[in-house]
């Protein structure tokens, strides 16, 4: 499956790509100083290009599967469950099937409207039944039930993600994520 070209992810890998100091954090699993060095120098460009919700939203899911692809977490991105499109699950939907107390949904909204961020939560109440192991990532800090991170320029609690992912994946048993000094 194809995912079609979009300009804030070009713009984002190409950052990536051009990057001089993101392959040493990588290979040092150093994923929130990436997050960090990514939103430091990009973000402005990126909101830019699109409505901050929209932009943000792209942004966190290109880079959260930038972050899971090379990290030692298992993931499955962009599945449909259920008839029910999930953004990232850890570590897969066979998982959700049979504990749903040992996966995780993480959601990113594109919106900042607290009503379509209930409503998509709620979907994914229906095949993740484990109502703290639904995260979000938004473009501002809202008040809700579930445990979010933030990707913004100032407040960006989202650069932790990956080592709370970890935190969580160790906790149901596995400890191959002790590389990530977690």
């Amino acid at each position: 499956m194809q995912e079609e070209s979009n300009p804030i992810k070009d713009y984002l890998f190409e950052y990536i790509e051009k990057s001089k100091t993101i392959p040493g954090l990588i290979a040092e699993k150093k994923f929130d100083k990436i997050i960090q060095e990514i939103t430091q120098n990009c973000y402005d460009q990126i909101v830019s290009m699109d409505t901050k919700d929209e932009a943000i939203g792209i942004l966190a899911t290109g880079l959260l599967h930038y972050l899971l692809t090379n990290s030692p977490i298992t993931s499955q991105r962009k599945v449909n469950h259920g008839g029910i499109e999930l953004d990232i699950v850890i570590p897969d939907t066979k998982t959700l099937e049979k504990d749903s107390k040992k996966a995780l949904v993480i959601c990113i909204p594109k919106s900042s409207d607290i009503k379509i961020i209930n409503e998509k939560t709620s979907h994914l109440e229906k095949i993740q039944t484990e109502k703290e192991n639904i995260w979000l990532v938004l473009s501002e800090n809202i008040q809700t039930e579930r445990k979010s991170f933030i990707l913004d320029k100032e407040n960006n609690s989202f650069s932790k993600i990956i080592f709370e992912i970890a935190k969580f994946s160790n906790v149901g048993g596995s400890n191959k994520f002790k590389i990530l000094r977690v």
